[in-house]
């Protein structure tokens, strides 16, 4: 990883699978309950078998999901990423209480799966 990379604290946060209704989501989750333990969280879009894994009660964004890469500075990271030619949805920006980016989706999919970048 380049300097560069490593100043904007990039790491994956979270993979999100997509399903498509509740009750998959929730068979999902109860699988990886049982097979590893993890606990669940339920959220009104998703059920998170820990921290790390969000299995969607829909199809969300990707075709397969979505991966959340996290950043020190999400407004930063972005403006750093579209020098690389990246581009993001501005549709799907998120935001903080207190104003600053929270979550931005890439346009373009990676190997089946949609990246938003997530202020960490």
């Amino acid at each position: 990883m380049g300097e560069k990379e490593q100043n904007f604290g990039f790491e994956v946060l979270h993979v999100g699978l997509n399903q498509d209704n509740a009750a998959e989501a929730e068979k999902t989750a109860q699988i990886l309950q049982i097979l590893f333990g993890f606990g669940k969280r339920e959220t009104p879009i998703s059920v998170f078998a820990t921290d790390r894994i969000e299995i969607m009660k829909q199809r969300g964004a990707g075709t397969l999901g979505h991966i959340a890469v996290g950043a020190n500075d999400a407004v930063a990271a972005k403006k750093y990423l579209e020098t690389k030619g990246v581009e993001f949805d501005e549709n799907s920006a998120a935001y903080l209480p207190d104003g600053r980016l929270k979550l931005i989706y890439i346009k373009q999919e990676i190997a089946g799966f949609a990246f938003h970048l997530l202020q960490k």
